[in-house]
């Protein structure tokens, strides 16, 4: 009994420890994502740029909305403007290849350019940094995702800007809009 009490002991003080320096987020520039590839990249690369980071998924009544996400980063790419795609595999099981069959799939189907990323929980206990940043309390839109293909328009301030449903065409006038506005 004694052996387990030390046990707890010592996964709360590490889990602590690690909390303590791990470094505080107050920009989206503070977050480290992993690229589709596996290489670990600081969303600062893309200071000074406007961004749609979505949520996607393989096998979604959503997933042609990869030709509308291609389309618009092919039309505003010059704009200093970036489509970011996180696939996401808690919405009905609807990603559950594995990040080399994911990035084949949106090459094969959509001739997908965007930067892509490995899979990443977007709500929950685990969910990633980038989507407590966006979707956390601190947030102008905050409130968990409800399904694959939600949209968030950060500014070129790092600034959200806007958020959309899954509902939402990424080549809608009201996202046009909004990236048209932000840059």
């Amino acid at each position: 009994m004694k052996m387990i009490r030390f046990a707890a002991v010592t996964f709360f003080l590490n889990l602590l420890a690690i909390s303590m320096n791990a470094s505080p987020i107050n920009s989206i520039y503070d977050i480290d994502v992993e690229t589709i590839e596996g290489e670990t990249i600081s969303l600062s690369k893309y200071r000074g740029k406007t961004l749609l980071i979505v949520n996607v998924a393989s096998k979604c009544g959503f997933t042609k909305q990869y030709a509308g996400l291609e389309e618009l980063y092919q039309n505003h790419k010059d704009e200093d403007f970036v489509v970011l795609g996180f696939p996401c595999n808690q919405f009905g099981g609807q990603e559950p290849g594995s990040e080399e069959e994911i990035a084949q799939f949106c090459q094969m189907n959509f001739g997908v350019t965007f930067p892509m990323h490995a899979k990443i929980d977007v709500k929950g206990d685990n969910r990633h940094p980038l989507y407590t940043f966006l979707t956390g309390p601190d947030s102008p839109f905050s409130g968990n995702v409800k399904w694959n293909f939600s949209k968030f328009v950060v500014g070129p301030e790092g600034k959200i800007v806007e958020r959309f449903g899954s509902m939402t065409k990424p080549t809608s006038d009201k996202i046009v809009k909004a990236i048209s506005q932000s840059s």
